[in-house]
């Protein structure tokens, strides 16, 4: 039997061309691997008005975008804010379809709460202002390098150029819900330990909300992990797709 496809959701403010370093290395180790890579509404060629998108609208666009790859089986990863989205996808698949759920340093706050209620002051504080002016922009530069490339070359940090995207305003402020998610789905969680986007002391809270993972890999680098580290991300995702197919 073939190993589960993996698909992989992008962060907030960026696009599927983020993964392109860790593909490009999940296809060297893994010829064989099926990986599917999605546009969240709102960029590039995924349409969708970015001042009303909703988590439920995130929801159905990947949903609808893994049902049309013709996937059977799948490990499916969400970084970032990416990782908000994954509870309400796999509930619409099943947990007979998915093999397991990978969150790479995701902001998931408790269910109630939203993005903006967990982020560090300055997220929060500069996402507030963008709810508020109510005009979608894209990530500054400045935060970007600071916040989430920090400790990233500048050979590696010139692959975000022309890769920053704007996002949607209403996810920031909208509280988050669980319900339904299947829980016998094994959950794995990719932790930063230099993040300054999302500290390790607050992801570790996400996990207890989430109710605890199966599995905790903890990467010494920046939020940016698949920009920082891809050879390492993309062999612990194929890792994972083995491991996965050997837990049948």
């Amino acid at each position: 039997m073939g190993l589960p496809a993996l698909v992989l959701v992008h962060g907030g403010g960026m696009a599927a061309d983020s993964w392109g370093l860790v593909v490009e290395e999940i296809h060297r180790l893994a010829p064989d691997l099926t990986v599917l890579v999605l546009d969240m509404p709102g960029r590039r060629n995924e349409p969708g008005d970015l001042r009303e998108m909703t988590i439920a609208d995130y929801v159905e666009s990947l949903a609808r975008d893994i049902e049309s790859a013709g996937l059977n089986e799948m490990v499916i990863v969400g970084h970032s804010m990416g990782g908000m989205m994954l509870p309400g996808v796999v509930t619409r698949l099943g947990a007979a379809r998915v093999r397991e759920m990978i969150f790479a340093a995701a902001f998931l706050p408790p269910v109630g709460t939203s993005f903006v209620d967990g982020s560090p002051w300055l997220i929060a504080r500069v996402a507030r202002g963008i709810a508020k002016k109510n005009v979608p922009t894209e990530t500054p530069q400045w935060i970007a390098r600071f916040v989430f490339m920090n400790g990233i070359p500048s050979y590696r940090r010139r692959f975000m150029a022309g890769k920053l995207y704007a996002e949607s305003l209403r996810i920031l402020t909208e509280k988050v819900s669980r319900r339904g998610m299947p829980d016998e789905i094994p959950r794995t969680w990719t932790l930063t330990r230099r993040d300054r986007a999302l500290a390790p002391k607050v992801q570790r809270k996400y996990i207890e909300a989430l109710g605890g993972v199966s599995t905790l890999i903890e990467m010494d680098t920046c939020h940016f992990m698949m920009i920082s580290e891809p050879e390492r991300l993309a062999g612990i995702l194929v890792e994972r797709s083995h491991d996965s197919r050997t837990a049948q």
